[in-house]
């Protein structure tokens, strides 16, 4: 319920309707907690400032993961898309997800009503300035209407409203996204409880008007796939046909040559500028100083909702004055007579230091204070919405004194970000990689609920109904596997017709389906009508997809599992929090105040600290074992 009878208290309270609060609400909820969703206006909940997209590369797994573990942005965003793409196509499928052009207008009101749904979930409009806590322990919040509300545990997922102001050139206005309402208050009260506040930037380009565009200046992108969506649950898919086409566009010389002459009036440039900004999502200024041999950048033209004419300029994000931004905009191909709706402008905001929570997402000083989104140090709808999955079910969990909820770098990319953070910290809003992840052919996107759906349902995010139909799958899965690896063929086979039509030989001797199965080309859609298989046996296309890629990289993905094997090795060695670092011999300098300060809760989480050498994890093994501590 919205705004009516707000109670005196909650088991849990999350801070903020953003990609995170929302998915941390769910999840606490999921797992039969009385939830308080507090945000400053809930009609914007859910929404996307910056690009209307879910998914890409990395992130597009991440989506798959939060669905495998029973959130809901993957249904969300498998509703009203407006294209869907696989990515990385021609590359191996460690590396492949989706990623959906969404609605900016219908995916935040598709969420929010179905946030409205949720019986043991009220919703208050208010601004929260202050925790309720003592020296240890954080049990409640105070609003800016006077209102105290106690609770067992408490999430914030602030986004990025604290302290947060919009800059453009030389001009600062206090003001949250969208020019949206912001918090004022809260990061200094975080401040003065003794916790660490970093400031961080991020930006957004300009919107423009779809009949302002000569689209014949660029280069159509249309979407690739109308057979998958996010969610594993999802049915109905929109046809290619039915979808709406991107375009492709470069900057011009003129464009470069604008920017320069103007540059020390864009904020970042011009000196407005104090936090730090992405490195992997620069604006174009920066673009421009960076890669200054390049002759052009990329741009790309991206509708934002069925019901704007609002088209997204992706990649042109910048912080120059709105008349710069004539000029530059208009030096654009198929954008010379351009309209522009909304100018791009950069948001400074406030974040917590991620070394001072631990990799439940609580905050190590105080017990029952829970972070997620993007007052982590991270960016993206995909990553917050990750973070606020996990934040609410370690709440809930930690109300009930059970065991955490931990994913390690091998189960999932949201493991590894929550890694990432907590083991080596940042300077500037995270982004998730493919590059970030030591086994990327374990978790790919096709295999999300392989990896998590059976820990989902142990905690209680995910019902049995959709468990029994996950091992339902699994059974079949196998079956399937095993019938191929006892089915051959051979040079009468039938078969035979289908090999040469792809450029293969007739077979000369017994070949298992298994092993046909394994080469360039030969994919399971088209070998599964000369199969045997019992009408038992039937499976859906991305279940048949899971199969074939299985069985086509089978060899490198048990090397991995080998691989991080021995990282569970490392990480299944415990260490104690009252280790003192600082007065411990055998260990270099940088080691020790590394330690002192993260307090790695295993030899591996410390052996992937930035600057800790070998030598100085032999050491610490050394020490337990001396002290018979392992």
């Amino acid at each position: 319920m919205l705004n009516e009878n707000i109670k005196n208290s909650y088991d849990v309270i999350v801070v903020g309707a953003g990609h995170a609060g929302n998915e941390a609400a769910l999840a606490s909820a999921r797992l039969n907690k009385r939830v308080l969703l507090i945000t400053l206006n809930f009609k914007m909940a859910s929404n996307m400032p910056c690009n209307p997209s879910i998914g890409g590369s990395a992130k597009g797994i991440v989506v798959r993961e939060i669905d495998a573990l029973g959130g809901y942005m993957g249904k969300c965003a498998d509703q009203e898309y407006l294209q869907m793409k696989m990515l990385n196509t021609k590359k191996g499928p460690g590396v492949q997800c989706l990623r959906a052009q969404a609605d900016k207008k219908r995916y935040p009101h598709n969420m929010q009503k179905y946030l409205l749904t949720i019986e043991n979930l009220d919703i208050l409009e208010d601004e929260v300035i202050s925790l309720l806590h003592d020296d240890s322990h954080v049990f409640g919040v105070k609003t800016r209407s006077d209102r105290e509300i106690k609770s067992k545990a408490v999430i914030l997922a602030t986004g990025t409203y604290m302290n947060s102001e919009i800059l453009r050139g030389h001009h600062k206005e206090v003001a949250g996204p969208d020019g949206e309402k912001f918090s004022i208050g809260l990061s200094d009260y975080l401040r003065s409880m003794g916790l660490s506040i970093q400031r961080l930037k991020t930006g957004t380009p300009q919107r423009i008007a779809k009949e302002s565009i000569d689209y014949s200046k660029s280069e159509i992108q249309l979407g690739n796939i109308e057979d998958e969506g996010f969610s594993y649950e999802s049915t109905e898919f929109i046809p290619i046909k039915d979808q709406i086409p991107c375009y492709l566009t470069y900057t011009t010389p003129e464009t470069h040559k604008i920017i320069k002459e103007h540059l020390l009036e864009s904020a970042m440039y011009g000196g407005v500028v104090t936090g730090v900004g992405p490195r992997y999502c620069p604006s174009i200024e920066d673009k421009i100083v960076r890669f200054s041999d390049k002759p052009r950048h990329q741009l790309f033209l991206e509708p934002e909702s069925y019901d704007t004419n609002s088209i997204y300029l992706q990649g042109f994000s910048t912080s120059m004055p709105e008349s710069v931004q004539d000029l530059m905009v208009h030096s654009l191909p198929g954008l010379e007579n351009a309209k522009i709706l909304k100018y791009a402008y950069a948001i400074e905001y406030d974040a917590l230091d991620p070394l001072e929570f631990d990799n439940t997402l609580m905050v190590k000083k105080y017990k029952g204070l829970f972070i997620s989104g993007q007052i982590c140090g991270t960016s993206g709808y995909e990553e917050a919405a990750g973070l606020g999955l996990v934040a609410g079910t370690n709440a809930s969990l930690f109300i009930d004194n059970k065991e955490p909820f931990i994913m390690n770098r091998d189960e999932s990319y949201i493991g590894v970000m929550i890694d990432d953070l907590i083991t080596k910290g940042t300077k500037e809003p995270y982004r998730l990689l493919s590059s970030r992840a030591e086994y990327r052919l374990l978790l790919r996107h096709d295999n999300a609920d392989f990896r998590l759906l059976e820990k989902a349902h142990n905690i209680g995010l995910v019902d049995d109904e959709r468990y029994n139909k996950f091992i339902e799958k699994k059974r079949k899965m196998k079956e399937i596997y095993n019938f191929l690896e006892k089915t051959y063929f051979g040079a009468k086979s039938e078969i035979n017709s289908y090999l040469n039509s792809i450029g293969y030989e007739t077979l000369t001797y017994g070949v298992s389906a298994k092993e046909l199965l394994k080469r360039n080309d030969v994919t399971f859609e088209a070998i599964k009508k000369y199969l045997p298989l019992s009408d038992d046996l039937t499976i859906d296309k991305i279940s048949e997809r899971q199969l074939e890629i299985y069985v086509k990289y089978e060899g490198y993905i048990k090397n991995q599992e080998k691989e991080a094997k021995k990282l569970h090795k490392l990480d299944d060695i415990k260490l104690s929090e009252d280790l003192d670092y600082l007065n411990f011999d055998g260990l270099a300098l940088e080691a020790r105040q590394k330690f002192n300060a993260i307090k790695p809760k295993t030899i591996g989480q410390a052996s992937r600290i930035s600057g800790v050498n070998p030598s100085d994890i032999n050491v610490l093994i050394m020490y337990l074992r001396k002290n018979r501590l392992i």
